[in-house]
Order: structure tokens, then sequence, then C-alpha cells
């Protein structure tokens, strides 16, 4: 266990004796300053002005794997879902880990390459394909992010305006779409 040093002890000499016994009173009347965080100017309340036709959303990894074994067409499933032109991005953190996952996900890799799929080049070191969206997203709102992955929806959740796409387990379909508010 760890003691503490009384002040009356003599290895303290009485300076710092003096500086810890006077304690700073602070003034009433003075302003007092606290940080508040800055919300963007796209967020009315919990409502995303931003997000429009045609909905651009950010495919994770396994949102591909899970539709390939749902046999889902990706593209149709998501106009299917928002009833709207969507225009699915991939970032080159997320085509990274897909070519890392080997030839077992073959599939994966060539719908990945479709051409209807825009690819967002990444600025920052490392290929964690989850901060990579998750800083996407935190910088601009303008996408839905589509993922099965229940950790990277928790983190995406606590961002306000970013709606989730994701595949019900027992449905052929895209299922849900979370904080989206036509």
């Amino acid at each position: 266990m760890k003691r503490m040093i009384s002040l009356r002890d003599q290895r303290i000499n009485e300076k710092e004796r003096a500086k810890a016994l006077t304690k700073k009173k602070e003034d009433p009347s003075a302003i007092k300053e606290r940080e508040v965080p800055q919300h963007p100017s796209c967020l009315f309340f919990q409502y995303n002005t931003q997000l429009g036709p045609p909905y651009y959303i950010l495919v994770d990894t396994n949102f591909i794997n899970f539709s390939i074994k749902a046999k889902l067409d990706l593209v149709q499933s998501m106009m299917d879902c928002l009833y709207a032109k969507c225009i699915p991005c991939i970032t080159d953190c997320v085509m990274a880990e897909i070519e890392k996952l080997g030839q077992r996900y073959r599939v994966a890799l060539r719908i990945a390459k479709d051409p209807r799929f825009e690819r967002l080049p990444c600025m920052h070191k490392g290929t964690y394909a989850d901060d990579c969206l998750v800083q996407r997203v935190t910088q601009h709102k303008c996408y839905i992010v589509a993922t099965v992955d229940k950790e990277l929806k928790r983190r995406i959740r606590k961002i306000p305006g970013v709606p989730i796409m994701y595949i019900s387990r027992h449905s052929p379909r895209i299922h849900y779409l979370e904080n989206f508010f036509p």
C-alpha cells in the first residue's frame, strides 16, 4: 500500500508547504469556459439533410460476403431497399481487406471490382477497414454505411445522422436501414 507524505513532514520545504495550503479561489463572476463539440450544419436534430438520391453507400467487406451467401445482386437489392438510385462505394482499405482474404473470396473481389462501384482513395496509413469507414463517415455525413459487423454498427450508431444498412439472417434481401428519416 502506498503512503502519502503529510504536509508537516520535514522533507518538504516551507515554500512547497505554503503552495499546497493556499488554494486558488475561483471568482464567481468570471466567465466559465467549457468545450462543446461542434455539430455539423447538415444535421437538423437527428435528420441528415445531406442524404438524398442518389444515395452513396459505403460497403464493408462482410456485407459483400453476406450478400453472396444470400445470393443477392448487391446494387439491385440496395435500390429495392431505398426506392432510389444507389451508388455503392468501396474504399481502398476495404478492397485491400478483400484481397487479403485470398482465393476463397475471389467472387467477393470480382463484385467489388464491378464498374458500378465507385472507388474511394484512402490517404491514411494502415488498412484497417472499420477505422477507415468510421473516419470517413465522421468527416462526410453524406454516406449510408452497409455492414453486417456488430462492432462496426455499434461504433457508427454513436455518430449522429449516419444510417446503417444491413442484411437480416433470415431474409434474402437487404433488411433494414437504421437512422434513416426520408
